[in-house]
């Protein structure tokens, strides 16, 4: 049986920048991950470094993502340092666009009601009419009734950071084993012991970063990762010259030239075939936010199922049972991964999640069935 001081379950976006974050103070964990033909959200994600809009009912999550946002550069160079690999991120800010005039209010009103729940300390925004916004982007169409504004947000090259957090965590000496699908948790005096398909681990601490898989694996421990089947869909177009000079939660253009478009979710599926109803209607609204989409060829579509719990706020959690099984679970693995690598990697390495981490716990999904 080998040992293992602390082992990572999952190697996808969330687990990488820990293992990443942790191999940086000098823990070199083991990361077990899955096959790659595992449902991975790492590679059908929008790569979005988006707080407009995050947090509403949720401050703490509001501010968790703004906090990320603004450690971003900070990763993104020492990503680079550690891998030779850039990952393309830029920050210049993004807009939300409406196409009634419902669409505008119910926005603002969110956005309003996030800035009072953190007490203005959420990012800055601007609502923009439809002229204002035509002042900033002259190629919108004509069906755009205003938009919101935040300078906050940004995105990455999707493939490029997971590629980066993988050479990465490497270099600095993490062990990693694909194809290592963790089928039992035993808990034991001294640690955990973790088999799966030929082998068995005996681990002192594990992190459960597993992605939709936590939902199957928390329980062992003593931990709840209840989630919400949400799946996606994108479309991207042939590559073109830089057109776009803005980013939106639903239109993004890569540094690479090729337009993503999404804007879907569908909770009655398990299959991971795209939907052609679903892209002719993703494709239509993009169009109508910007008509010159309709020269561009869509190229390719893919499908993802989101890491989404129950109420949509990321769950961080210490098993109170079985001290030294952390669970992280969280959609926004891009926009959060600056905090999971320089915030909650070496409160796990102390074996200590932080007081502010408190309010993510799965402990309130329980609190709420008994009131």
């Amino acid at each position: 049986m080998l040992d293992a001081d602390l082992t990572i379950i999952g190697g996808g976006l969330v687990g990488a920048a820990i293992a990443w974050g942790l191999a940086r103070i000098g823990v070199k964990p083991l990361v077990l991950d899955g096959s790659d033909l595992d449902l991975r959200a790492s590679r059908a994600n929008f790569a979005l470094v988006w707080v407009q809009g995050k947090g509403l009912h949720s401050p703490h999550y509001a501010l968790w993502s703004d906090k990320s946002a603004k450690m971003w550069p900070t990763m993104a160079a020492a990503l680079y340092e550690d891998s030779g690999i850039d990952v393309g991120l830029i920050q210049h800010g993004g807009f939300t666009f409406a196409l009634s005039d419902e669409e505008l209010e119910a926005i603002r009103a969110d956005m309003e009601c996030i800035a009072s729940e953190t007490a203005g300390d959420a990012p800055a925004y601007e609502v923009l009419n439809e002229c204002q916004t035509r002042e900033c982007l002259t190629q919108i169409g004509p069906d755009v009734v205003g938009s919101i504004y935040s300078p906050a947000d940004g995105h990455v090259n999707a493939l490029r950071l997971f590629h980066a957090l993988h050479a990465a965590m490497i270099r600095r000496g993490v062990s990693y084993r694909p194809n290592h699908r963790v089928d039992a948790i035993q808990p034991v005096t001294g640690g955990f012991i973790l088999r799966g398909d030929g082998f068995s681990i005996l681990s002192k601490k594990i992190v459960l970063a597993a992605g939709l898989d936590n939902e199957r694996l928390a329980p062992m421990v003593r931990l709840s990762c209840p989630l919400k089947r949400s799946k996606g869909q994108i479309l991207v177009t042939e590559k073109c010259n830089p057109f776009l000079p803005c980013l939106s939660p639903t239109i993004r253009q890569t540094d690479e030239g090729g337009i993503m478009i999404g804007d879907s979710e569908e909770t009655d599926t398990t299959s991971i075939a795209s939907s052609s109803d679903i892209s002719a209607v993703l494709a239509s609204r993009a169009v109508r936010v910007f008509p010159i989409l309709a020269d561009l060829n869509v190229v390719r579509s893919w499908t993802g199922f989101r890491v989404k719990t129950a109420d949509g706020v990321p769950i961080y959690d210490h098993s109170a049972r079985h001290p030294g099984a952390f669970l992280v679970a969280c959609h926004s693995g891009v926009t959060l991964a600056a905090n999971h690598a320089l915030v909650v990697a070496p409160q796990i390495a102390a074996s200590d999640l932080s007081k502010d981490l408190s309010s993510f716990s799965a402990r309130r999904f329980h609190a709420e069935q008994i009131a």
